[in-house]
């Protein structure tokens, strides 16, 4: 099982520190354009936490995640945040079934790494992997926050600075807090999933 809450604060520092020298890409969003920005977002099987058996694991599947988006064609990440049990991704892609099919890729590969490790050959691990394409500004900056704001929604931590397997320090680190709140503001998350092609949530 996951185990951030019960890491101290210096081993949390370690992990933060590990994450930041991955250097994994993150890029400043551009003015929404419409075109080809998609929320990917994907679950473990019956919401176990496979991703989370550790921390070596959850620091090696960020990584591969990460590099099987830039493998895509012209690809844009806005945000992302890694959860034991799930994951979601803001992103501009020129292919959206080439990003499917590396997709597709890294899910088979890391079950059959995982179900090896775990001695637990023929366990379905993945669940379902769903993409929404943004369909306004609007809805693109509620995604945004959304994605920042997982790990606070589900109680790993209080803070979004505070989860490390997410771009949300970066997004802090570019923008002043004058800003961060703002688009917090104008924003909101409301029902967020729920209603989320909706564009004009």
């Amino acid at each position: 099982m996951y185990n951030w809450r019960k890491l101290t604060p210096d081993q949390r520092e370690i992990v933060m520190a590990e994450r930041q020298r991955q250097r994994y890409p993150w890029h400043r969003p551009p003015h929404f354009s419409g075109e080809g920005n998609y929320l990917i977002s994907a679950a473990c099987y019956e919401h176990a936490h496979f991703i989370g058996t550790s921390n070596r694991r959850m620091t090696d599947f960020e990584q591969s995640l990460m590099t099987a988006i830039m493998e895509t064609p012209g690809p844009s990440i806005f945000a992302w945040c890694v959860l034991p049990n799930h994951y979601h991704v803001l992103l501009y892609t020129e292919d959206l079934d080439v990003f499917a099919d590396r997709i597709g890729q890294l899910h088979g590969r890391t079950s059959h790494d995982w179900n090896g490790e775990d001695r637990s050959r023929g366990r379905q691990v993945w669940h379902s992997c769903t993409d929404r394409r943004m369909r306004s500004e609007k809805h693109f900056w509620a995604t945004m926050n959304y994605v920042h704001n997982n790990p606070v929604k589900h109680g790993y931590v209080s803070k979004w600075q505070d989860w490390p397997f997410s771009s949300a320090r970066d997004f802090l680190g570019e923008y002043n807090s004058d800003d961060v709140i703002r688009l917090w503001r104008d924003y909101p998350l409301k029902d967020y999933g729920k209603g989320w092609d909706d564009p004009d949530m």
